[in-house]
């Protein structure tokens, strides 16, 4: 970039946006190693409708407010009709002024249509200006340091992008496991680049200027911790308050840290909680246990989804994936001129009842026969529904149009549009094709480089994307969501199971089990061979790309506990001809079974594992069931440890919400009751003492036990491990028909 600035141009990655008087501040991290704040002119913009005479009093109004604001007349698409609309374009001068100006319009211009209006400003500056989270750019500036050209000199679609080297310390408790809110530890173990060292709480101003010369020494771009948004900046403000030695934190001096409040909320039949999150300025803090994506993706799969929905990195971090797919809709929406409505304002359509029953219900699922099963091949639709959203245009605007009437969705009421490309296709589009992009880069590596590759992370973190994509495609208040659309995605992944069905049959397979967008199939001799050429018919015949997962030297489907003649379709175990073991539904894959029982069902998995057919298998059963019985023997006789007993269940309810004393309900009684704080969507995590005591509250007890004297109830982790062993001591073979 040519610049005649008296600064050098620079070349360099957004590592961190907000708000300032004139503009959006920017630190970049140069390919020189150098952390430079810039500032970029900015003006964020709403637009406003209604009748013209109203929308004239605007700029007055806001003048005499006292906000600087900038307006024109402007013409806007609107989504669902695809016509033009004539609106108000308010630019309001100062970025941090924007939140207050737009709560000034809604209180005096409450008969005006708000567009565009509640969008994060740093999103909305990405948005606008085509930059994004750690996009490689370069920029000249002027002599007060603020930016006059940019040019980005990345994209987000891109595969092969290189990211900057990050300099990194690590925070954490120095000793104990769980949320140390529920016990708090004294000292903090802080890691740099000399090693690991544990600052005493004892001593608080000590522990906060060693804590701060360190900072200064490493100058960190990300400080990554274990519980940091909920114990240790929370904890570390305290001290600095109490000490008034000030915490620095962030890069920029008089920012220090920004917070987020905490809260619960109910999503996919769970409750979840996020604590106060401790955002900084100039450097970023990420909390390994306040963040789905890097326990699902790492820092890889985080970094991808930042640079793709725009998202500045430590908000990323602490978001829910559905908000990232909303945000890779607002932005397109903004670069296409579609207005973004404040609230949804699309009901439902009017249907009847029967309507209703024949057009809402769900994914389609085969119930598999319960026993153990040989030479069964495992098949997946790729992204099933995103990727029938994309083949079949299907979107909010295009459900339901008058031009298209004859293409109508089978077994709906509904019918898509075939003139007009859907709104939600065009951004699924892409993110199929940088997925398919990596799993291709990822086939060409050895199989012991691909586990930890950035590739394999980045293409989960995408996974991810799509899989919500579908959901908030329905979801009652997304920006962009109608049900009729949901349900038409769903009629089509239905029709498509069942052709898959129909043309494995014609082929010789049996169908022993479908769920949504997975067949299980069986047929005597199978081969990798016969099955990718299955796959490539259907893919072929359906439009839809189907990959083997892969072919099992036997599976095992678990009958209910209630009802034995029936199986349970997510509970099964399989081990595949590589000697892969894929696991659904048992205790060993549950985050909430004590460790004892995890370790003893795992190890059984790992002798039987060893068997390439079911004859071997039953050879197998006596040593597994030494496993089982060494577990059994170890809790009779009081041998086991209190840490391998420990169940961890989250609160659906705040600890004064429980109606019946159930165990989960009482330990959080107990620990409200010791004075910690602690919310529905949490987890709790205790030790069963006496499952029989009259009393609830002593049927079990928080861990760590308050008395270290307590016992566990031997008989009733007895019976958990018994029935942890069954289904695999004694498997019901069916043989085939």
């Amino acid at each position: 970039m040519n610049s005649n600035s008296a600064f050098p141009d620079i070349r360099g990655w957004i590592l961190d946006a907000f708000p300032v008087d004139d503009g959006m501040r920017l630190w970049i991290l140069s390919e020189s190693g150098q952390r430079l704040p810039v500032v970029f002119p900015f003006s964020p913009c709403l637009y406003l409708s209604g009748k013209p005479d109203l929308l004239q009093t605007v700029p007055l109004q806001l003048k005499k407010a006292g906000i600087g604001a900038s307006h024109r007349t402007t013409e806007k698409t609107d989504l669902m009709s695809g016509s033009s609309l004539t609106v108000l374009e308010i630019c309001i001068d100062s970025p941090p002024v924007f939140p207050a100006a737009v709560s000034f319009l809604l209180e005096n211009c409450r008969t005006l249509g708000f567009y565009n209006c509640d969008i994060a400003l740093p999103q909305m500056f990405f948005y606008a200006t085509g930059l994004f989270p750690l996009a490689f750019c370069g920029f000249s500036l002027d002599k007060t340091g603020r930016i006059r050209e940019s040019a980005c000199l990345d994209s987000p679609w891109d595969t092969g992008y290189r990211l900057p080297e990050l300099r990194t310390i690590t925070l954490s408790p120095a000793e104990g496991d769980g949320n140390p809110r529920h016990r708090p530890p004294i000292s903090l173990a802080i890691g740099t680049s000399d090693g690991v060292r544990v600052l005493d709480g004892d001593n608080p101003a000590i522990l906060i200027e060693s804590l701060n010369r360190r900072i200064r020494k490493e100058d960190p771009d990300l400080i990554l911790s274990d519980w940091g948004d909920d114990w240790i900046f929370p904890g570390l403000g305290i001290l600095s308050g109490r000490t008034s030695v000030p915490l620095e934190l962030s890069r920029t001096p008089t920012s220090g840290t920004k917070k987020r409040t905490a809260r619960s909320w109910f999503s996919y039949g769970r409750v979840h909680f996020r604590p106060e999150a401790c955002l900084l300025s100039g450097r970023w803090h990420i909390d390994r246990h306040n963040s789905f994506i890097v326990r699902e993706a790492g820092l890889e799969g985080l970094f991808e989804q930042s640079r793709i929905t725009r998202i500045p990195v430590q908000e990323m971090a602490r978001t829910s994936t559905g908000t990232g797919i909303t945000s890779l809709q607002l932005e397109h929406a903004t670069r296409r001129g579609i207005l973004i409505p404040r609230r949804k304002s699309e009901p439902e359509s009017f249907g009847t009842a029967l309507d209703l029953l024949a057009g809402d219900k769900g994914g389609m699922v085969f119930l598999p026969p319960p026993g153990f099963h040989e030479s069964v091949a495992e098949l997946d639709f790729a992204s099933m529904y995103p990727s029938l959203m994309v083949r079949f245009n299907i979107s909010p605007e295009t459900v339901g149009c008058p031009c298209c009437p004859e293409n109508r969705v089978s077994g709906t009421r509904h019918t898509l549009c075939t003139r007009r490309k859907g709104f939600i296709p065009e951004i699924l589009q892409p993110l199929l094709s940088k997925r398919q992009a990596y799993k291709e880069n990822l086939a060409r590596l050895p199989d012991a480089l691909r586990r930890d590759h950035p590739d394999s992370l980045r293409q989960k973190a995408l996974k991810w994307l799509l899989v919500v994509s579908f959901g908030y495609l329905g979801y009652k208040n997304a920006r962009f969501g109608r049900i009729e659309a949901h349900e038409c995605v769903t009629a089509y992944g239905r029709e498509v199971l069942l052709r898959a069905k129909e043309l494995a049959e014609n082929r010789g397979y049996r169908l022993l089990h479908g769920i949504v967008d997975s067949l299980w199939l069986q047929k005597e001799g199978l081969n990798e061979e016969d099955c990718l050429r299955l796959a490539r018919e259907v893919g072929e015949e359906t439009g839809i790309p189907l990959n083997l997962e892969g072919i099992y030297r036997w599976i095992g489907f678990f009958p209910s506990r209630k009802h034995p003649s029936l199986s349970v379709p997510n509970r099964f175990l399989g081990v595949f001809q590589t000697g892969e073991i894929k696991m659904r539904g048992l205790e060993a894959r549950r985050s909430d079974t004590p460790p004892l029982i995890r370790n003893v069902q795992s190890r059984m998995v790992e002798i039987l594992s060893q068997a390439r057919n079911m004859e071997e298998y039953r050879a197998l059963i006596p040593k597994a069931r030494e496993a089982f019985e060494d577990g059994w023997i170890r809790l009779s006789e009081g041998r086991v440890p209190m840490e391998e007993l420990v169940f961890r269940k989250t609160l659906s309810k705040p600890p004064d919400g429980y109606g019946r004393a159930t165990l989960t309900a009482s330990v959080a009684r107990e620990l409200s009751g010791r004075g910690i704080r602690i919310e529905a969507g949490e987890t709790v995590r205790y030790v069963i003492t006496n499952a029989r005591d009259r009393d609830p509250s002593r049927r079990a007890r928080a861990y760590p036990l308050e008395t270290p004297d307590a016992t566990y109830d031997r008989q009733k982790y007895q019976d958990l491990l018994r029935k942890a062993a069954e289904p695999l001591l004694e498997p019901l073979i069916i043989p085939p028909p």
